[in-house]
């Protein structure tokens, strides 16, 4: 197999992944090795074995892909796009480099930062970032460094390079610091361009929609420190630039700091503020009460109202974590001093919000020294839905039989918060009772149905069609179900999701099949609309075998 990066194309890739998984069903001898040598879950299989895997198109590709030297599937189409598209210009090919090594804030893109592909282009062409300071710091490269500073001092402090960047700012902003055998090279850059006189609050301006790289969103400013504690979650890197006086209040860095709560002690440990920050509302969504915990400690105010527009049916952080479900949240806020009797924009108590949302747990501690507040047969019904007591709810619905449909939509909106929530077995029970399908909510006030295309959940998907939900359902993006589809298939915001088996399922209940736009192959046509998708659900939706 020639692995030339002159000779890889995408097309020609796709078309010998279809082949590929066409002969593995045909039981070819030569297609069964290649996807045993290549692929993890087939080594050591027998073909019978491998036969029963029932192997899709998403794993030729990723045979094809580990063939060539990479982790997967995105990763060769990426690193294929950028050679296509950069082939005779270096100049080109050099800005798409730096942009596969920085996220899309600071680079410009809608992309993740790509540091395996960044580091695959480079083994091609170790010259490609020769000559180039600013490119020296995105890789650690300190005979670089030194190098431009004994030319000109004044460089350390000075935008540059393709994405004109400060350098200590590109230093700390590289993807690489994820990358074991650059992480002590970014580090010792740092250092160097620190002791070289860099300012440790270099900082630019967010280059994400509306932000260009062209034109950077100025209301949106970016730090130094904000790449370490942040973005790559470094500590040692976030250390040394807070010994060095790096502004702590940066407005980013304790907010997404908290994904690793080294980097948010330190920060709090040399002055972040936590009001103000929203911090309390994002260390919720984490599964982990490890971050409230330690916000808590530092003071943070849990009681503290939330800033954004999104969170004022919940705005409390008690309220917050019972929407997320989350009940050692719960716990941790009480023991700090949560205000329990604090109702929603809606009227609805703690006690009340922990009902509706089944954590029975949760209402025990939120019930007070009064006893159990009566509550209505509405709240009894949704609480024994939440909890997925089947019983109890049809006892209740026998004497209610307007229920579910009388609910307030406050209540209503518990089936899409469920599906958000991977509550299978929950909404099934809720749809089976009659709970109005098409209901909106969720984060991005979606139907369950869009709730469960998104997380790539075609079970559920394909029952809550049966059950009357229509692929039309709108959400809070402006979109429908296929919307959804096509943005949860590209990107797999949820682990091991079955995108293929969503668009099956819709396709089975009235959404309409894709059509090809022969200009341009990568989009296909669905009632009238452009789309794109997954190479796979493309595949599904042209009614083609994959």
């Amino acid at each position: 197999m020639d692995r030339s990066p002159d000779r890889l194309n995408l097309e020609h890739l796709k078309k010998q992944a279809k082949q590929l998984i066409r002969l593995y069903r045909s039981r070819d001898p030569a297609a069964m090795a290649r996807l045993r040598s290549a692929l993890p879950v087939a080594a050591g299989r027998s073909d019978d074995d491998m036969a029963s895997l029932e192997l899709r198109l998403h794993d030729a590709q990723s045979c094809l892909a580990r063939e060539h030297g990479f982790a997967s599937w995105p990763d060769l189409k990426q690193y294929v796009d950028v050679q296509m598209a950069a082939r005779d210009k270096r100049d080109a090919r050099i800005l798409h480099w730096a942009q596969l090594l920085y996220s899309g804030d600071v680079s410009g893109t809608v992309n993740r930062a790509n540091p395996r592909v960044a580091l695959r282009i480079l083994a091609d062409d170790p010259e490609l970032i020769a000559g180039d300071p600013y490119l020296a710091c995105a890789i650690g490269d300190e005979g670089a460094l030194r190098q431009a500073t004994a030319a000109d001092p004044t460089w350390v402090n000075r935008p540059g390079g393709p994405l004109r960047l400060p350098p200590l700012f590109a230093v700390a902003h590289s993807s690489l610091l994820r990358v074991d055998e650059f992480r002590q090279r970014l580090h010792a850059s740092a250092r160097l361009l620190i002791a070289d006189g860099a300012d440790v609050n270099q900082h630019i301006f967010s280059r994400w929609p509306p932000g260009s790289l062209a034109e950077p969103d100025q209301s949106c400013p970016l730090s130094t420190l904000y790449g370490a504690a942040g973005s790559s979650h470094d500590p040692a890197l976030t250390k040394l630039l807070l010994d060095a006086g790096a502004n702590p209040n940066d407005g980013e860095s304790l907010y997404h700091s908290l994904e690793n709560p080294a980097c948010t002690r330190l920060l709090l440990e040399h002055g972040a503020r936590i009001a103000g920050s929203n911090a309390i509302y994002r260390s919720i969504d984490l599964e982990d009460d490890t971050a409230l915990k330690l916000l808590l400690q530092h003071g943070g105010d849990p009681n503290e109202p939330a800033l954004n527009a999104p969170l004022t049916d919940w705005d409390s952080p008690l309220a917050w974590a019972i929407y997320r479900r989350r009940p050692h949240h719960v716990r941790a806020l009480l023991e700090a001093g949560t205000d329990p009797t604090r109702t929603t924009a809606a009227g609805v108590s703690p006690y009340r919000l922990a009902l509706q949302f089944g954590l029975t747990d949760a209402a025990a501690l939120l019930r007070g020294p009064a006893g159990e507040p009566d509550i209505s047969d509405e709240e009894r019904f949704v609480a024994a839905c939440a909890r997925g007591d089947e019983t109890a709810a049809r006892a209740i619905q026998a004497r209610r039989p307007d229920l579910p449909a009388s609910l307030l939509p406050t209540q209503s909106r518990l089936l899409p918060d469920m599906a958000a929530a991977g509550a299978d077995d929950v909404v099934k029970l809720m749809v089976t009772l009659g709970w109005p399908i098409a209901a909106r909510g969720g984060d991005w006030d979606a139907s369950a149905l869009n709730q469960a295309v998104f997380r790539g959940n075609a079970g559920l998907t394909r029952f809550l069609l049966e059950h009357g939900a229509e692929w039309t359902e709108r959400h809070g993006f402006g979109d429908n179900a296929c919307g959804t589809l096509s943005w949860a298939s590209l990107n797999e915001p949820v682990e091991g999701g079955d995108w293929v088996g969503c668009a099956r399922a819709l396709r089975d209940h009235g959404m309409p099949g894709a059509t090809e736009i022969p200009a341009d192959p990568d989009w296909v046509m669905v009632a009238g609309i452009r789309k794109r998708f997954s190479d796979e659900v493309s595949e599904e939706l042209l009614g083609r075998e994959a």
